[in-house]
């Protein structure tokens, strides 16, 4: 069976990633796995760097395949927005903040700077890095939606409490992972990224 490591502890995106990849004799392998506990640096401008700088790490301390994402939500009324700064949006402003509360205070002031915007119009975007060989690969997948006055919902995780996808009158947040993973900016990358796995690993 084929082992690839993702270079992430994120739980909540090891869940989702685990599920869409399960169909696959791939064994996942974190970096509680293989014994990484060093925090990687995320300090690029661009998801497409930030993705392979986590995955050229772990994959020239390995040698095995390994993958990164870099995700974020970008508002079109905040110029993009917290974009790459999505997971630490929040730290220059209430540095104190434990890691299990940075969700809601990174929401807090999404909305706080959100107030007299009309424009509610953002998107989730998800970059994948694949290294295999020294050679970085990349999948990306988006989805477009709106910004809510409020967080409504308990699923998910980070933004989704805020984000109205297009199409649908709830948030993120109030959908079942499962419905989630149908279309998820994540789910379309990772989609992408199980097609070439199909394509070139599996199948050999």
């Amino acid at each position: 069976m084929l082992k690839i490591v993702f270079a992430s502890n994120n739980r909540h995106k090891l869940e989702e990633i685990s599920k869409l990849i399960s169909e696959l004799p791939i064994t996942i392998l974190t970096l509680r796995d293989i014994g990484w506990t060093d925090e990687i640096p995320e300090d690029f401008e661009t998801f497409e760097q930030n993705a392979y700088q986590k995955a050229s790490t772990i994959y020239n301390h390995t040698g095995l395949p390994c993958f990164a994402d870099d995700s974020g939500l970008e508002v079109e009324a905040l110029n993009g927005l917290p974009g790459v700064r999505s997971a630490r949006f929040s730290v220059s402003r209430y540095p104190d903040i434990p890691d299990n509360e940075r969700d809601k205070f990174n929401n807090m002031l999404l909305l706080e700077m959100m107030q007299k915007e009309t424009n509610r119009r953002a998107q989730f975007r998800t970059v994948i890095c694949f290294i295999k060989d020294g050679k970085p690969l990349y999948f990306e997948g988006t989805v477009k939606g709106v910004i809510a006055d409020e967080p409504i919902g308990k699923e998910g995780f980070g933004y989704d409490p805020l984000f109205i996808p297009d199409g649908y009158n709830v948030t993120f947040a109030q959908m079942p992972m499962e419905q989630k993973n149908l279309f998820s900016h994540r789910a379309k990358a990772v989609e992408k990224f199980i097609y070439y796995l199909k394509s070139h690993l599996v199948a050999k």
